[in-house]
């Protein structure tokens, strides 16, 4: 197994690493119960197919998506896997205090050592009544200060504050360096932090930082290549990164013919849909999105939302994603299949790990 905690291996014939992106998505008919159970079972597959890393992504007050509490569902994920990297796509971090995520995320270290990733975002990942109630206070509402959370939360990471900063006695536990019985001292441990964005921002941010960066290409197409120029170009080397290392985010859906493909699909315009008119719901069925009353402004957007997801038989699904990575030189590509119903979720995935020869 690479050893790299940042750089991935690509496996087959891919032409870079493969990882997952999950939401837990709930679909129509069935509970944040069973959603939360194909999470596991996707991750399982995932591992046993040989992707990279599996991520879960934070959101919240949307009835469609279960991941609202990233670290929870990467307990109980590294508990049912072995060698996958485990990962937040990512933790919002204006949501919540620095420590609190430090000590989370060192905690995950500590059941799955060498495994795990700390994805960081700036953005609320809900609405602004539901950021409120995340953030008790309207003065915290703004992402201006995110430079100044990441560092603090390196600071608790690493244990780096000087001897000057208020928090300098505060520790992080379980922390990098952890003690044995005897006395002596273990490895050196922490979560990598990347940063993950969907605008130029976090791309200025994790190059001047050296950091690694994730785009989400799924939600934000038309900024891929731009950000990730400027990632590049700004990079500045650091004792993390001696290089930039650049993953993407993209939905990609396989199924045994390409209407099956193209039906599934369906079921995310609707849902995206509904969440950008202010009602969201459930993660719709394909007979549902295909029987649904759009309106001719409705049904442009979801094309135009769908134009950018990859869909298809697995043949053409790596065709799409290896034309996706030659354009943006992605150093690795992340890929979500948020399609309702379990089976069709492990199908995807599996399918495209055959199309690559895993």
């Amino acid at each position: 197994m690479h050893t790299d905690p940042i750089r991935g291996q690509a496996r087959g014939t891919a032409p870079v690493p493969l990882s997952v992106l999950d939401l837990a998505p709930v679909g129509s008919g069935f509970t944040a119960t069973e959603a939360l159970r194909t999470t596991t079972e996707v991750a399982e597959l995932a591992e046993r197919l040989g992707y990279h890393r599996f991520w879960v992504a934070e959101h919240h007050s949307m009835p469609g998506i279960a991941s609202s509490a990233p670290a929870v569902i990467l307990a109980h994920v590294a508990a049912h896997t072995e060698r996958i990297r485990l990962g937040s796509g990512g933790v919002m971090l204006p949501n919540h205090a620095p420590l609190v995520v430090a000590e989370q995320f060192g905690t995950l270290e500590a059941l799955a050592p060498g495994r795990v990733d700390l994805g960081l975002g700036r953005a609320p990942g809900t609405d602004r009544a539901t950021t409120l109630a995340l953030r008790l206070t309207p003065e915290r509402l703004g992402a201006d200060d995110f430079p100044e959370q990441v560092a603090e939360l390196t600071g608790f990471l690493d244990g780096s504050f000087p001897e000057s900063h208020p928090y300098h006695r505060i520790h992080a536990v379980p922390g990098p360096v952890q003690r044995r019985v005897d006395g002596g001292v273990g490895e050196h441990s922490r979560p990598p932090v990347w940063l993950l964005g969907s605008s130029d921002y976090s791309a200025r941010l994790a190059a001047s930082l050296g950091l690694p960066f994730a785009f989400a290409h799924h939600f934000s197409a038309a900024n891929t290549v731009p950000a990730l120029q400027l990632y590049r170009q700004g990079f500045r080397p650091s004792s993390i990164l001696d290089r930039p290392y650049a993953m993407i985010a993209a939905t990609a859906v396989a199924a045994d013919t390409e209407e099956t493909a193209r039906r599934a699909v369906g079921s995310l315009g609707l849902s995206m849909l509904k969440l950008r008119t202010g009602r969201p719901g459930l993660l719709p069925s394909a007979q549902e999105a295909e029987d649904f009353p759009y309106t001719p402004a409705e049904r442009a957007f979801v094309g135009d939302w769908l134009s950018n997801a990859v869909h298809g038989t697995p043949e053409r699904v790596r065709e799409q994603l290896d034309a996706l990575v030659k354009r943006t030189g992605a150093d690795e590509l992340m890929i979500t299949s948020t399609v309702h119903g379990a089976e069709a979720r492990l199908r995807s995935y599996e399918l495209i790990a055959e199309a690559y020869g895993f």
